[in-house]
């Protein structure tokens, strides 16, 4: 299984390349649904990694594939200008999902 970036820039790709990660730079949506749908034949690409920024993009169409495949497993990473995400996502998130407040 390989692991595939969508990047929406060349500094981000350039930093997976050198661990050996595959990729491809992309802005625009209609790109973002393209190369996804490019993810979704390859029977080979078991993870998906997919910068913050295009993931925000295309948000409803990455939901239903994590809710329709098992593969490949979708990571969402920040770029190099750091998170998108506020600093309390994740006990926020463990939260909403399981009611516990840590």
């Amino acid at each position: 299984m390989k692991i595939f970036l969508l990047s929406d820039n060349t500094h981000t790709l350039t930093g997976m390349r050198l661990s050996g990660v595959e990729g491809v730079v992309v802005h625009e949506k209609e790109e973002i649904l393209k190369e996804l749908a490019k993810v979704k034949r390859s029977g080979d690409i078991g993870i998906l990694i997919i910068t913050e920024l295009l993931a925000e993009r295309v948000q409803l169409e990455l939901n239903e594939m994590k809710l329709s495949h098992s593969l490949p497993v979708i990571v969402e990473i920040p770029d190099r200008h750091g998170t998108r995400r506020p600093p309390d996502f994740l006990t926020k998130h463990i939260k909403e999902s399981v009611g516990l407040k840590i």
